[in-house]
């Protein structure tokens, strides 16, 4: 995974974040690099999940 993290150019921890789902929010650009870096598009990685009210 830190090879990915250097690649997109976060945190390993903050990999991790998104990869299991307790991230809030990514920003564009972070969104960006990690299609490039996986040569993938974005609905590829996202998904919608409904806010538990």
């Amino acid at each position: 995974m830190a090879q990915h993290a250097d690649r997109v150019g976060i945190t390993p921890a903050n990999l991790a974040v998104l990869k299991n789902g307790r991230s809030k929010a990514v920003r564009f650009s972070t969104l960006d690099a990690l299609c490039t870096a996986l040569d993938c598009q974005p609905g590829n990685v996202l998904r919608q999940v409904a806010e538990e009210s």
